[in-house]
Protein backbone atom coordinates (compact mmCIF):
# COMPACT_ATOMS: atom_id res chain seq x y z
CA UNK A 1 0.00 0.00 0.00
CA UNK A 2 1.42 3.36 -1.05
CA UNK A 3 1.32 6.07 1.58
CA UNK A 4 0.17 9.42 0.18
CA UNK A 5 1.77 12.54 1.58
CA UNK A 6 -1.70 14.09 1.60
CA UNK A 7 -4.91 12.64 0.15
CA UNK A 8 -6.83 15.55 -1.35
CA UNK A 9 -9.59 13.38 -2.78
CA UNK A 10 -10.41 11.86 0.63
CA UNK A 11 -12.16 15.03 1.77
CA UNK A 12 -14.40 14.86 -1.27
CA UNK A 13 -15.17 11.19 -0.68
CA UNK A 14 -16.20 11.89 2.91
CA UNK A 15 -18.50 14.78 1.95
CA UNK A 16 -19.41 13.70 -1.58
CA UNK A 17 -23.17 13.95 -1.25
CA UNK A 18 -23.07 17.39 0.37
CA UNK A 19 -20.43 18.76 -2.01
CA UNK A 20 -22.21 17.41 -5.08
CA UNK A 21 -25.41 19.01 -3.88
CA UNK A 22 -23.71 22.36 -3.31
CA UNK A 23 -22.08 22.29 -6.75
CA UNK A 24 -25.35 21.38 -8.45
CA UNK A 25 -27.12 24.19 -6.61
CA UNK A 26 -24.61 26.77 -7.82
CA UNK A 27 -24.61 25.48 -11.38
CA UNK A 28 -28.41 25.53 -11.53
CA UNK A 29 -28.61 29.05 -10.09
CA UNK A 30 -27.05 30.75 -13.12
CA UNK A 31 -25.21 33.11 -10.72
CA UNK A 32 -21.46 32.56 -11.00
CA UNK A 33 -19.82 35.73 -9.63
CA UNK A 34 -20.31 36.92 -6.02
CA UNK A 35 -23.92 36.66 -4.80
CA UNK A 36 -25.67 34.70 -2.07
CA UNK A 37 -23.30 31.72 -1.95
CA UNK A 38 -20.31 33.96 -1.24
CA UNK A 39 -22.24 36.06 1.28
CA UNK A 40 -23.40 32.95 3.13
CA UNK A 41 -19.88 31.55 3.42
CA UNK A 42 -18.46 34.93 4.45
CA UNK A 43 -20.99 35.11 7.29
CA UNK A 44 -20.24 31.57 8.44
CA UNK A 45 -16.48 32.02 8.23
CA UNK A 46 -16.54 35.33 10.12
CA UNK A 47 -18.53 33.68 12.88
CA UNK A 48 -16.19 30.72 12.99
CA UNK A 49 -13.15 33.01 13.23
CA UNK A 50 -14.75 35.12 15.99
CA UNK A 51 -14.46 38.14 13.70
CA UNK A 52 -17.04 40.74 12.73
CA UNK A 53 -16.31 40.72 8.99
CA UNK A 54 -15.02 38.31 6.32
CA UNK A 55 -14.34 39.26 2.72
CA UNK A 56 -13.84 36.51 0.16
CA UNK A 57 -11.01 37.05 -2.34
CA UNK A 58 -9.39 35.07 -5.12
CA UNK A 59 -6.45 33.57 -3.18
CA UNK A 60 -4.22 33.96 -0.15
CA UNK A 61 -1.65 36.20 -1.83
CA UNK A 62 -4.41 38.59 -2.91
CA UNK A 63 -5.70 38.62 0.67
CA UNK A 64 -2.34 39.95 1.85
CA UNK A 65 -2.03 42.43 -1.02
CA UNK A 66 -5.53 43.81 -0.49
CA UNK A 67 -4.99 44.15 3.26
CA UNK A 68 -1.76 46.08 2.68
CA UNK A 69 -3.41 48.32 0.09
CA UNK A 70 -6.42 48.97 2.31
CA UNK A 71 -4.01 50.12 5.03
CA UNK A 72 -2.41 52.49 2.49
CA UNK A 73 0.97 50.75 2.62
CA UNK A 74 3.04 51.27 -0.51
CA UNK A 75 6.22 52.72 -2.00
CA UNK A 76 8.62 54.12 0.57
CA UNK A 77 7.16 51.99 3.38
CA UNK A 78 8.73 49.03 5.15
CA UNK A 79 6.95 45.96 6.48
CA UNK A 80 8.56 43.57 8.95
CA UNK A 81 8.12 39.98 7.78
CA UNK A 82 9.37 36.60 9.04
CA UNK A 83 12.68 35.51 7.57
CA UNK A 84 11.27 31.97 7.67
CA UNK A 85 7.99 31.67 5.75
CA UNK A 86 6.44 30.81 2.42
CA UNK A 87 7.48 33.45 -0.09
CA UNK A 88 3.91 34.76 -0.62
CA UNK A 89 4.26 36.79 2.59
CA UNK A 90 7.16 38.69 1.05
CA UNK A 91 5.66 38.87 -2.43
CA UNK A 92 2.61 40.71 -1.13
CA UNK A 93 4.79 43.43 0.37
CA UNK A 94 6.78 43.72 -2.85
CA UNK A 95 3.62 43.88 -4.95
CA UNK A 96 2.37 47.01 -3.21
CA UNK A 97 5.80 48.64 -3.70
CA UNK A 98 6.89 48.42 -0.07
CA UNK A 99 10.09 46.86 1.28
CA UNK A 100 10.00 43.52 3.13
CA UNK A 101 12.35 43.62 6.12
CA UNK A 102 13.06 40.12 7.44
CA UNK A 103 13.06 39.31 11.15
CA UNK A 104 14.41 36.00 12.42
CA UNK A 105 12.19 33.35 14.07
CA UNK A 106 12.20 31.66 17.43
CA UNK A 107 14.09 28.45 16.51
CA UNK A 108 11.81 26.16 18.53
CA UNK A 109 8.53 27.40 17.00
CA UNK A 110 9.78 28.66 13.59
CA UNK A 111 7.57 31.76 14.05
CA UNK A 112 8.73 35.38 14.11
CA UNK A 113 10.56 36.39 17.30
CA UNK A 114 8.88 39.39 18.98
CA UNK A 115 12.10 40.24 20.84
CA UNK A 116 13.80 41.01 17.52
CA UNK A 117 11.17 43.36 16.12
CA UNK A 118 12.23 46.60 17.82
CA UNK A 119 15.74 46.46 16.36
CA UNK A 120 14.32 46.14 12.83
CA UNK A 121 12.02 49.17 13.06
CA UNK A 122 12.94 52.37 11.24
CA UNK A 123 11.02 55.62 10.59
CA UNK A 124 9.75 53.94 7.40
CA UNK A 125 8.21 50.90 9.13
CA UNK A 126 4.41 50.76 8.81
CA UNK A 127 3.40 47.20 9.71
CA UNK A 128 4.36 43.75 10.92
CA UNK A 129 3.10 40.59 9.22
CA UNK A 130 2.91 37.71 11.68
CA UNK A 131 2.70 34.29 10.02
CA UNK A 132 1.09 31.40 11.92
CA UNK A 133 3.45 28.94 10.28
CA UNK A 134 2.48 25.28 9.88
CA UNK A 135 -0.78 25.95 11.73
CA UNK A 136 0.69 27.19 15.04
CA UNK A 137 0.00 30.73 16.17
CA UNK A 138 2.78 33.24 16.54
CA UNK A 139 3.24 35.06 19.85
CA UNK A 140 0.57 37.69 19.21
CA UNK A 141 0.82 39.41 22.59
CA UNK A 142 4.55 39.87 22.20
CA UNK A 143 4.14 41.16 18.65
CA UNK A 144 1.18 43.42 19.50
CA UNK A 145 3.08 44.99 22.38
CA UNK A 146 5.61 46.26 19.84
CA UNK A 147 3.10 47.30 17.18
CA UNK A 148 0.93 49.20 19.68
CA UNK A 149 3.90 50.99 21.20
CA UNK A 150 5.20 52.05 17.79
CA UNK A 151 1.87 52.80 16.09
CA UNK A 152 2.28 50.00 13.54
CA UNK A 153 -0.35 47.85 11.88
CA UNK A 154 -0.48 44.13 12.70
CA UNK A 155 -1.40 41.87 9.78
CA UNK A 156 -1.73 38.13 10.32
CA UNK A 157 -0.91 35.62 7.60
CA UNK A 158 -3.14 32.75 8.70
CA UNK A 159 -3.02 30.81 5.42
CA UNK A 160 -2.09 27.62 7.30
CA UNK A 161 -4.01 28.17 10.52
CA UNK A 162 -7.75 27.69 9.96
CA UNK A 163 -9.12 26.78 13.38
CA UNK A 164 -5.98 27.49 15.41
CA UNK A 165 -6.31 29.29 18.73
CA UNK A 166 -4.14 31.75 20.63
CA UNK A 167 -4.76 31.85 24.39
CA UNK A 168 -8.11 30.16 23.86
CA UNK A 169 -9.40 32.53 21.18
CA UNK A 170 -9.56 31.54 17.55
CA UNK A 171 -7.19 33.19 15.12
CA UNK A 172 -9.31 35.63 13.13
CA UNK A 173 -9.26 39.15 14.54
CA UNK A 174 -6.35 39.70 16.90
CA UNK A 175 -4.63 41.98 14.38
CA UNK A 176 -5.93 44.70 12.10
CA UNK A 177 -6.42 42.20 9.27
CA UNK A 178 -6.12 38.42 9.11
CA UNK A 179 -5.39 36.89 5.70
CA UNK A 180 -6.43 33.39 4.68
CA UNK A 181 -5.80 30.95 1.84
CA UNK A 182 -8.19 28.19 0.81
CA UNK A 183 -5.69 26.45 -1.48
CA UNK A 184 -6.88 22.82 -1.77
CA UNK A 185 -4.28 21.38 0.63
CA UNK A 186 -5.08 23.81 3.46
CA UNK A 187 -6.93 22.62 6.55
CA UNK A 188 -9.99 24.32 5.04
CA UNK A 189 -9.36 23.86 1.34
CA UNK A 190 -11.40 24.66 -1.73
CA UNK A 191 -11.31 22.75 -5.02
CA UNK A 192 -9.27 25.49 -6.62
CA UNK A 193 -7.86 28.78 -5.41
CA UNK A 194 -9.63 30.97 -2.88
CA UNK A 195 -8.90 33.28 0.02
CA UNK A 196 -10.38 35.70 2.53
CA UNK A 197 -9.62 38.53 4.92
CA UNK A 198 -11.21 38.73 8.36
CA UNK A 199 -11.24 41.81 10.56
CA UNK A 200 -13.21 43.59 13.26
CA UNK A 201 -12.75 46.94 11.49
CA UNK A 202 -15.85 47.75 9.40
CA UNK A 203 -14.11 50.53 7.48
CA UNK A 204 -11.17 48.33 6.60
CA UNK A 205 -13.50 45.53 5.51
CA UNK A 206 -15.32 47.93 3.21
CA UNK A 207 -12.06 49.13 1.64
CA UNK A 208 -10.86 45.56 1.03
CA UNK A 209 -14.17 44.60 -0.55
CA UNK A 210 -14.08 47.62 -2.88
CA UNK A 211 -10.43 47.09 -3.84
CA UNK A 212 -11.13 43.46 -4.76
CA UNK A 213 -14.06 44.42 -6.99
CA UNK A 214 -12.36 46.76 -9.46
CA UNK A 215 -12.47 49.57 -6.89
CA UNK A 216 -16.26 49.58 -7.10
CA UNK A 217 -19.14 49.08 -4.69
CA UNK A 218 -21.71 49.48 -7.46
CA UNK A 219 -21.36 48.49 -11.09
CA UNK A 220 -19.54 50.90 -13.42
CA UNK A 221 -18.80 53.36 -10.60
CA UNK A 222 -15.12 53.01 -9.68
CA UNK A 223 -14.05 54.88 -6.56
CA UNK A 224 -10.42 53.72 -6.51
CA UNK A 225 -8.03 51.74 -8.70
CA UNK A 226 -8.93 48.23 -7.68
CA UNK A 227 -8.44 44.75 -9.08
CA UNK A 228 -10.47 41.64 -9.81
CA UNK A 229 -10.07 39.41 -6.75
CA UNK A 230 -13.29 37.71 -5.77
CA UNK A 231 -14.05 34.36 -4.17
CA UNK A 232 -15.86 32.16 -6.67
CA UNK A 233 -19.43 31.12 -5.64
CA UNK A 234 -18.66 27.51 -6.49
CA UNK A 235 -15.68 27.49 -4.13
CA UNK A 236 -17.67 29.37 -1.49
CA UNK A 237 -20.40 26.72 -1.59
CA UNK A 238 -17.83 23.92 -1.21
CA UNK A 239 -16.09 25.71 1.65
CA UNK A 240 -19.43 26.20 3.39
CA UNK A 241 -19.93 22.43 3.30
CA UNK A 242 -16.47 21.77 4.73
CA UNK A 243 -16.48 24.44 7.45
CA UNK A 244 -18.75 22.53 9.90
CA UNK A 245 -16.37 19.54 9.91
CA UNK A 246 -13.15 21.59 10.15
CA UNK A 247 -12.81 21.22 13.92
CA UNK A 248 -13.31 17.45 13.62
CA UNK A 249 -10.68 17.25 10.89
CA UNK A 250 -8.28 19.37 12.93
CA UNK A 251 -8.78 17.05 15.92
CA UNK A 252 -7.74 14.13 13.69
CA UNK A 253 -4.57 16.03 12.80
CA UNK A 254 -3.89 16.70 16.48
CA UNK A 255 -4.19 13.04 17.32
CA UNK A 256 -1.57 12.16 14.71
CA UNK A 257 0.75 14.96 15.87
CA UNK A 258 0.44 13.78 19.48
CA UNK A 259 1.47 10.28 18.43
CA UNK A 260 4.44 11.58 16.47
CA UNK A 261 5.63 13.70 19.40
CA UNK A 262 5.23 10.87 21.92
CA UNK A 263 6.61 8.03 19.81
CA UNK A 264 9.44 9.82 17.99
CA UNK A 265 10.80 11.70 21.01
CA UNK A 266 13.86 9.45 21.33
CA UNK A 267 14.79 9.30 17.62
CA UNK A 268 17.14 12.28 17.56
CA UNK A 269 14.91 14.29 15.27
CA UNK A 270 14.14 17.81 16.47
CA UNK A 271 10.37 17.75 16.91
CA UNK A 272 7.96 20.69 16.97
CA UNK A 273 7.47 22.52 20.28
CA UNK A 274 4.12 23.98 21.29
CA UNK A 275 3.97 26.89 23.76
CA UNK A 276 1.31 26.72 26.48
CA UNK A 277 -0.68 29.51 24.84
CA UNK A 278 -0.89 27.90 21.39
CA UNK A 279 -3.44 25.40 20.08
CA UNK A 280 -2.05 24.42 16.66
CA UNK A 281 -3.99 22.72 13.89
CA UNK A 282 -0.95 20.95 12.39
CA UNK A 283 -1.18 22.00 8.78
CA UNK A 284 2.25 20.41 8.50
CA UNK A 285 4.27 18.30 10.92
CA UNK A 286 7.78 19.65 10.45
CA UNK A 287 10.85 18.03 11.99
CA UNK A 288 14.54 18.91 11.74
CA UNK A 289 17.51 16.72 10.94
CA UNK A 290 21.17 17.44 10.28
CA UNK A 291 21.08 14.40 7.99
CA UNK A 292 17.96 15.43 6.11
CA UNK A 293 18.84 14.13 2.67
CA UNK A 294 19.79 10.70 3.97
CA UNK A 295 16.74 10.50 6.23
CA UNK A 296 14.37 11.46 3.43
CA UNK A 297 15.99 9.03 1.00
CA UNK A 298 15.73 6.11 3.42
CA UNK A 299 12.12 6.93 4.26
CA UNK A 300 11.33 7.07 0.55
CA UNK A 301 12.87 3.63 0.12
CA UNK A 302 10.53 2.39 2.86
CA UNK A 303 7.50 3.87 1.10
CA UNK A 304 7.10 6.93 3.32
CA UNK A 305 6.88 10.20 1.34
CA UNK A 306 8.23 13.42 2.81
CA UNK A 307 8.41 17.03 1.67
CA UNK A 308 10.42 20.11 2.56
CA UNK A 309 8.58 23.20 3.81
CA UNK A 310 10.64 25.17 2.73
CA UNK A 311 14.00 24.34 1.07
CA UNK A 312 15.04 27.97 0.73
CA UNK A 313 14.35 30.99 2.91
CA UNK A 314 12.77 33.84 0.91
CA UNK A 315 16.03 35.80 1.16
CA UNK A 316 17.82 32.91 -0.59
CA UNK A 317 15.43 32.91 -3.55
CA UNK A 318 16.63 34.42 -6.85
CA UNK A 319 13.58 36.68 -6.78
CA UNK A 320 15.18 38.55 -3.85
CA UNK A 321 18.81 38.59 -4.94
CA UNK A 322 18.64 42.39 -4.99
CA UNK A 323 17.22 42.77 -1.48
CA UNK A 324 19.53 44.91 0.68
CA UNK A 325 19.60 42.75 3.81
CA UNK A 326 20.60 44.68 6.92
CA UNK A 327 21.91 41.64 8.78
CA UNK A 328 22.57 37.93 8.17
CA UNK A 329 19.70 35.48 8.63
CA UNK A 330 21.42 32.37 10.02
CA UNK A 331 18.36 30.96 11.80
CA UNK A 332 16.15 30.99 8.71
CA UNK A 333 18.95 29.50 6.62
CA UNK A 334 19.62 26.76 9.19
CA UNK A 335 15.93 25.86 9.32
CA UNK A 336 15.77 25.75 5.52
CA UNK A 337 18.71 23.34 5.50
CA UNK A 338 17.28 20.98 8.12
CA UNK A 339 13.46 20.86 7.96
CA UNK A 340 11.33 18.18 6.40
CA UNK A 341 7.69 17.24 6.86
CA UNK A 342 6.10 13.92 7.70
CA UNK A 343 2.68 13.05 6.29
CA UNK A 344 -0.27 14.35 8.28
CA UNK A 345 -3.90 14.90 7.39
CA UNK A 346 -7.45 14.30 8.60
CA UNK A 347 -7.86 11.20 6.47
CA UNK A 348 -4.60 9.50 7.44
CA UNK A 349 -5.66 6.36 9.29
CA UNK A 350 -3.93 4.77 12.26
CA UNK A 351 -2.41 1.98 10.15
CA UNK A 352 -0.61 4.51 7.95
CA UNK A 353 0.51 6.48 11.00
CA UNK A 354 1.85 3.24 12.52
CA UNK A 355 3.86 2.54 9.36
CA UNK A 356 5.30 6.06 9.30
CA UNK A 357 6.34 5.93 12.95
CA UNK A 358 7.85 2.46 12.50
CA UNK A 359 9.82 3.60 9.46
CA UNK A 360 11.20 6.69 11.21
CA UNK A 361 12.25 4.64 14.23
CA UNK A 362 14.02 2.13 11.99
CA UNK A 363 16.12 4.77 10.23
CA UNK A 364 16.99 6.65 13.41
Amino acid sequence: MNIPFFDLAAAYRELKEEIDGAVARVMASGWYIQGEEVEAFEADFAGYCEAKHAIGVANGLDALVLALRALDIGPGDEVLVPSNTFIATWLAVSEVGAMPVPVEPVPTTHNIDPSRLADAITPHTRAVIAVHLYGQSADLDGIAAVTRARGLYLIEDAAQAQGARYRGRRIGAHGDAVCWSFYPAKNLGAMGDGGAVTTDDAGLADKIRILGNYGSRRKYHNEVRGRNSRLDPLQAAILKVKLPVLDQWNDRRRAIAERYIAELADTGLILPEVPDWAEPVWHQFVVRSQNRAADMERLDEMGVPTQIHYPLAPSQQPAYNDLPLRSPLPIAEKLAAEVFSLPIGPHQDSEITDRIIDAVRKIR
